[in-house]
Parts: structure tokens; C-alpha cells; sequence
């Protein structure tokens, strides 16, 4: 077995990884969980299920499918690795799946054994708009790896497991007094704008609108009416969602089922 693991944010990545001359075992985090169901549980067969159950139905996939390209890599979170890379990014997409990822590891992990690192770039020097590692190569890539990756230490891991919880219990008081009072966040600098914007979607407004509901509505009725003009108009309005367009395409649904946009 390879002493080192790197655990990607998606595909996309991959696809710049291969390039690289990083030595290492991958496993590809092919999740959402920054929509739909979630528990604290992270490490138990229920949460898998009923992951396995919403993807399948909300993006048209089998969990068989789901299984194999997702669940079934997870049996490398127990083996004795030296070195895990974690690599994700600043969006909240990147950032929950991030704090997944982190609670597995503490759960199954015996974190005395291996070194987490974190590779999390919220900017990238000759991108000008940097959205995602999908866009980088494997000189690019190994660039952030030399240069800002990070190892992550007893701090990282608590203020990850406080906001998973925060995060699943999805109560916006407490979030908000969480993010109120917390004033160190060691290496893990992208995780406070993220859960900022996530509490602008806990949030509702006086047309019983989430923030990100609002904006797709406002964005609409500036006469934009395909999905995607829409996805563009929301992306570079709001690129620390992350969200692809199938996740977009869940709020739209829930516009157009009320009768506030017609697509």
C-alpha cells in the first residue's frame, strides 16, 4: 500500500492530478453535502443511504452507481496511511464536503497515525477567475502543493466538528452566534465565508425566500429566462455557493413550483 492518500474534491480535479508527479493512493469525493440530507453521523451505513437515496432521486442516478463511485472508496479511510492530502477549495460546496471528509477521518482515523494536510486555494496567481482546481494543470497543481499547503492540527479538527454540527442541525441563531464568537481559525481560513453564506440560505425573507432563492427570482425577472444565462448570472454574482448546475437547477424547481418563474 502507498503511505500517502489524496482525497480530491471531484473529477475535475483529477483530471489536472494526473498531470502531477505526486506520488500517492486518490480517492475522488464525488458528494454534495452541502444539499440535502445529512446526520452526525458521518461514519454510519444509515447517512450513506440516505445520501444514496436523495442523489439518486434529485439527479436522476441509481445508488448502485452512487455505491460504486462513491461509497465504496471509503474503505480506505481505514487503512494506516502516513500522510493524508486533503484537497479542496473556498466555496461552500468545497467547504462541507471538506468538514465530511474531516469528520471521517476523525472518526475512523486514528489521528495520531497520519499528517492531514490541506490544499484550499481561494485564489490561484494567472487565474483571474479562479473558481475551482478543475481548472489548473499538473504544474499548477503542484505549485499549490508546494506552496500552501498546510497541516492540520487538534484546533482544525474541533472547529471542523463544531461546525458539521452546526451545519446538520441547520438552526441559523446558533450558527450565527458560532460565527459571532469565534475569532481564530487557524487553517482553516476559508471555512467562516463559506458558513457566512450558508446562513444567508438558512435565512428567510418576508416572500419566504432563501438568499440564493431570492437572487436566482431577482436574476430572472431581469428578463434572463434560460437556465444557462442563469447559472452564468448567478456564478459570477455568487462563485462562493459552488454550486454546478444541477444543484442551481434544485432551486429553480422550487421557484417554478410555486409559480414565481416559468422555465
Amino acid at each position: 500500500m502507498n503511505p500517502i492518500l489524496h482525497i480530491l474534491n471531484g473529477d475535475a480535479t483529477f483530471a489536472g492530478f494526473e498531470q502531477t508527479g505526486l506520488d500517492g493512493d486518490v480517492i475522488i469525493w464525488r458528494e454534495v453535502l452541502s444539499e440535502g440530507p445529512l446526520s452526525e453521523d458521518i461514519e454510519s451505513g444509515k447517512f450513506w443511504q440516505e445520501r444514496a437515496a436523495w442523489i439518486s432521486k434529485t439527479f436522476n442516478d441509481t445508488p448502485e452507481h452512487y455505491n460504486d463511485s462513491m461509497v465504496a472508496q471509503l474503505e480506505k479511510f481505514s487503512q494506516p496511511y502516513d500522510e493524508v492530502n486533503l484537497w479542496f477549495e473556498f466555496d461552500l460546496h468545497c467547504q462541507v464536503n471538506l468538514l465530511g471528509v474531516m469528520m471521517l477521518l476523525s472518526q475512523k482515523t486514528d489521528l495520531s497515525g497520519p499528517a492531514v494536510y490541506l490544499i484550499c486555494p481561494s485564489e490561484v496567481p494567472g487565474v483571474a477567475d479562479f473558481r475551482g482546481m478543475g481548472q489548473l494543470d499538473g504544474e499548477q497543481l503542484e505549485s499549490l502543493y508546494d506552496n500552501i499547503r498546510v497541516q492540520l492540527g487538534e484546533y482544525d479538527f474541533e472547529l471542523a466538528t463544531e461546525a458539521w454540527d452546526l451545519y446538520v442541525a441547520g438552526d441559523a441563531a446558533k450558527l450565527e452566534e458560532w460565527l459571532n464568537a469565534t475569532a481564530f481559525w487557524s487553517n482553516m481560513h476559508c471555512l467562516k465565508p463559506a458558513m457566512q453564506a450558508h446562513l444567508k440560505r438558512l435565512q428567510r425573507n418576508a416572500n419566504g425566500l432563501n438568499y440564493i432563492e431570492q437572487v436566482l427570482l431577482d436574476i430572472y425577472n431581469t428578463g434572463i429566462k434560460t437556465r444557462p444565462e442563469i447559472y452564468a448570472a448567478f456564478w459570477s454574482a455568487d462563485k462562493i455557493y459552488g454550486m454546478g448546475d444541477s444543484e442551481i437547477n434544485t432551486y429553480l424547481d422550487k421557484l417554478s413550483a410555486r409559480g414565481l418563474i416559468n422555465l
